[in-house]
This record gives structure tokens, C-alpha cells and sequence, in this order.
């Protein structure tokens, strides 16, 4: 047996899966875990961190290394993937998903596996686990190993990771229809979420890609049986949609150097215009100002029209200005 018979700690679910007789079964948390000394099954256990006796379950776990242990209950958050004495292990990026609705929010899937086992364990609920429980259950003939269910786990990623980029692609649509309106309007703060999704997003599938395309080249001694040809097919499905991501980037960038650019447009304009206010009465201010010294002497004191002489000499002044911009070319 791999274990006595006690609960298991933080344990979400657990199945042994017979791909001969085409069968899932949901063991209880308290009940025996099969043996793998006959028999072609396996077995699935989901495990939550939340609860700190998660670990000292694993020491006890036969076939667990200490890498794979470490990894399994580590709180780090970046993507990782190693094959090692038959195992693969690590960290998967995928999506957290709350009870009630999926989000955007970065989630992390730990996971260790070889031949006869998988285990996976988080610390937020993530959105495609739950998908692959449930096509499990409703065929459980697709999963023949645990690499076949590694492989749904991250294609299961890429879809969901798909379904986002349409929704970010909308969300750009209907941006993209205001920023080239006629009417200007600021949209930097709806734009600079779908940004900072995006930019997460890209960095984390890249690394992803980068770590299968080399966990795919290691030495077949250190890793488990196939798990070379899922990396390899796992890395096409990743590369296809890193492309997606990364064009959504670079569509995300341009649209906020165009709202930018309309933005400057703008304030250079209003710039421009009180440019000309300053310039038209700039001569009117020194009319007024002259004449506002109270000192002796001043032109007009003493007449009848001295006001209505002033003002005129205002709007002289507001003419000369004009003329010298319209012949400088500025207007």
C-alpha cells in the first residue's frame, strides 16, 4: 500500500484511475490508497497547501524525492518544470478561479509525477484542475497515464488562456473604436488593465515555453517514460498561442501611444491658443499698464475722450499684433 489507512491531509479529491477497465474512482479521504504492485492504474491526488500537514503527508509518500517534495509545497510564484530519477516536476501557471466565476488572476499548480503517479496541490482554487476532474469523470479512457493527464492539465491552460485573449481582443476592439472616435476621450485606465494582464501573461507563457522546450531536451534516463513526445507537443500548442499573446502586446502598446499621441495633440493645441491669447493682449497690457502708473503727466488726463482714446490705442495695439503674427506666418 502506499499508505495506511488514515486521512489524508488537505486533501480536494483523489482517484485511481484503471485506463484497462476504462474506470475513475473517487477514493475517500479517509480511506485506503490502492497498491500499485499490480495492475496498470494510477493514481491522481489533488492536495490543497492550505493545510501545513500537506508536507509531513508527503515525507512518508514512497517514490517522492526531495526535489519533487519541494516543489509539490513550495509557496514560490514562477513557472518551473524539471525531470529528475524518473519523475517530472514543478510549477504550471494557470488561472484562479474564485466560487462562483473565473478571473484573470495569476494562479500556480504545483505538480509531481511519474509513471504509476500524479500528484498536484495550490493554494487558491485554479480554473482548469476543475475541468480536468470533470472530463476525467465523464471518460475517464482519454488519461491511459499520468503524462495524459499532465498534457490535459496544460492544454486545458492554453484554452482557457485562449478564451482570455478573445475577451482582451473585445475589450481592445472597443477601445480602439473610441481612441480613433472624433470625439476625444482618455482611455489609458480601462486600456492599462488589459496592459498589465497582457504583459503577465506573456511573461509567464514564455517562460513556461522556454522551461518545456528544455525539459523536452533532457536526458530520457531522468525522465518518465513519454514524457518527451507530450513536452513536444505541449510546446506547439504553447507556441501558438504565445504568438496571440504577443500580438495582443504589441496591439495593447501602439493603441497607448496612439491615445498618447492624440493626448499631446491636444494639449499642444490649447498650448497654441493661449500662445495667441498671451500675444494679443500682451500690448493691450501694456496700454493699461502705462496708463494705470497715477503718476503726473500722463497722456489724456485732463481731456474729455481721454478713456475712448485709450481704447483706442488698445485695439491699435491688438491690430499691430496680429498683423506681425499673420505676416510671421503664425496665424
Amino acid at each position: 500500500m502506499l499508505s495506511p489507512t488514515r486521512s489524508i491531509p488537505g486533501l480536494v479529491w483523489a482517484y485511481y484511475v484503471d485506463p484497462a477497465g476504462g474506470t475513475a474512482i473517487r477514493l475517500e479521504p479517509d480511506g485506503e490508497l490502492p497498491s500499485f504492485a499490480d495492475g496498470n492504474g494510477f493514481l491522481w491526488l489533488h492536495l490543497n497547501l492550505v493545510d501545513t500537514r500537506v508536507s509531513a503527508f508527503l515525507d512518508d509518500f514512497p517514490g517522492l524525492s526531495a526535489e519533487a517534495h519541494t516543489a509539490l509545497t513550495t509557496h514560490e510564484t514562477h513557472a518551473a518544470v524539471t525531470v529528475d530519477e524518473q519523475l517530472a516536476f514543478g510549477t504550471l501557471v494557470d488561472f484562479q478561479r474564485e466560487f462562483d466565476a473565473e478571473t484573470r488572476d495569476i494562479g500556480w499548480l504545483h505538480f509531481a509525477l511519474s509513471d504509476r503517479f500524479i500528484i498536484t496541490s495550490r493554494l487558491q482554487p485554479i480554473r482548469s484542475i476543475d475541468r480536468v476532474r470533470a472530463a476525467l469523470e465523464k471518460n475517464p479512457g482519454k488519461c491511459g497515464n499520468p503524462m495524459q493527464l499532465f498534457e490535459m492539465l496544460v492544454a486545458e491552460f492554453q484554452r482557457g488562456l485562449i478564451k482570455v485573449v478573445m475577451e482582451m481582443t473585445e475589450e481592445l476592439n472597443a477601445i480602439e473604436d473610441i481612441v480613433y472616435d472624433s470625439e476625444l476621450r482618455d482611455e489609458r485606465r480601462q486600456l492599462a488593465s488589459v496592459r498589465r494582464v497582457v504583459v503577465r501573461l506573456y511573461r509567464h507563457l514564455r517562460t513556461l515555453l522556454s522551461l518545456m522546450r528544455r525539459a523536452a531536451a533532457s536526458d530520457e534516463e531522468d525522465m518518465p517514460f513519454g514524457f518527451d513526445e507530450v513536452a513536444r507537443r505541449l510546446c506547439a500548442r504553447l507556441e501558438s498561442v504565445d504568438h496571440d499573446v504577443h500580438a495582443l502586446q504589441e496591439r495593447a502598446r501602439l493603441l497607448h501611444e496612439e491615445i498618447d499621441s492624440k493626448l499631446s495633440s491636444e494639449t499642444n493645441r490649447h498650448l497654441y491658443i493661449l500662445s495667441l491669447m498671451t500675444a494679443f493682449l500682451l500690448p493691450a497690457s501694456l496700454v493699461t499698464g502705462f496708463f494705470g502708473m497715477n503718476t503726473t503727466g500722463l497722456p489724456f488726463a485732463d481731456g474729455l475722450h481721454g478713456t475712448l482714446s485709450a481704447f483706442g490705442f488698445i485695439a491699435f495695439s491688438v491690430f499691430l499684433s496680429w498683423l506681425v503674427l499673420r505676416r510671421a506666418g503664425i496665424l
